[in-house]
């Protein structure tokens, strides 16, 4: 889980820096990279819900 938790912090701050540089300089390439690591997100995140979800069971 903790590798998980390391790359959705990673595209998070990725993503981050990219939407701000498109909205403070209106940097249309920015905006390209942000809206494609928006989509790399939703797989992680789901990855984590189940991760998550199949620790707290085994409990």
């Amino acid at each position: 889980m903790n590798e998980i938790i390391s790359e959705i912090e990673n595209i998070t701050a990725s993503f981050l820096k990219d939407a701000r540089s498109q909205l403070d300089k209106g940097n249309k390439a920015a905006g390209l990279r942000a809206r494609r690591a928006s989509l790399n997100l939703e797989p992680l995140l789901k990855r984590f819900r189940k991760v998550s979800l199949e620790a707290a069971n085994s409990k």
